[in-house]
């Protein structure tokens, strides 16, 4: 039913015109043709999707600001997690170095002073040139970080691109700027973002699913990472 599914809905991604809807399609073509990988007209699909990531970055990217486009906003961390995905897996070298330099540097602009995840915030987000908002904080762009960080990781075997993931899993259980728990214990839900002044009461299933999906992550990993000692999960 599945690869049904994912053959009903292929023809349309390349209409898409959003990067981010490109960097979905290439983790979810990844996972298909990891099963299927003589599909062809699939492997064809990925090679135009990574052109195109790959365009828009030659044309945005600047020394100060290697980005894909000129804002920081939603779920930054994908457009370069397919790049690190895609190249890896195809053996595209560029591509691949493409993605790490884009991560690395948005996990710079996600540091706070003293070293904890500060996503963007949805309340301006952040222009080339402009004022970053650091507020509200949401879920999705921890969980995306989680997971770009770790697939850097399972690519390079570099320690360092797992602590950056366990910082960012961590924002959920308090450490972030207003030093409040976006998890609930008491629910299992997560509140759906962080405000200025506290966290907001609603756990939606976006977020919810945020911190499931990044918990399962991080559970996976830790199986396998000895490098260095973490708190458990």
């Amino acid at each position: 039913m599945a690869g049904q599914l994912f053959a009903q809905a292929l023809p349309v991604v390349t209409e898409f015109t959003s990067p981010r809807a490109w960097a979905f399609s290439l983790i979810a073509i990844h996972e298909y043709l990891r099963r299927l990988s003589g599909d062809r007209s699939v492997s064809q699909i990925r090679e135009a999707l990574i052109a195109r990531l790959m365009d828009i970055f030659d044309r945005a990217a600047q020394p100060d600001w290697p980005w894909f486009e000129e804002e920081l906003a939603y779920d930054n961390a994908k457009l370069a997690h397919a790049l690190i995905l895609s190249g890896r897996d195809t053996g595209q070298q560029a591509v691949f170095e493409r993605g790490l330099q884009a991560l690395r540097w948005l996990e710079g602009v996600q540091t706070a002073e003293d070293g904890h995840f500060r996503p963007v915030g949805t309340n301006g987000f952040y222009r080339r040139g402009g004022i970053r908002a650091n507020f509200d904080q949401q879920p999705i762009e921890a969980q995306a970080m989680v997971s770009a960080c770790l697939e850097a990781y399972r690519a390079t075997s570099d320690s360092w691109w797992y602590k950056q993931a366990h910082r960012a899993f961590d924002w959920f259980l308090g450490w972030n700027d207003l030093g409040l728990e976006l998890y609930s214990s008491k629910t299992g839900g997560c509140r759906d973002a962080l405000h200025v002044d506290r966290v907001n009461g609603n756990q939606g299933a976006e977020s919810t699913l945020a911190f499931l999906l990044s918990l399962a992550e991080m559970k996976l990993m830790q199986n396998t990472v000895t490098v260095f000692n973490e708190p458990t999960l």
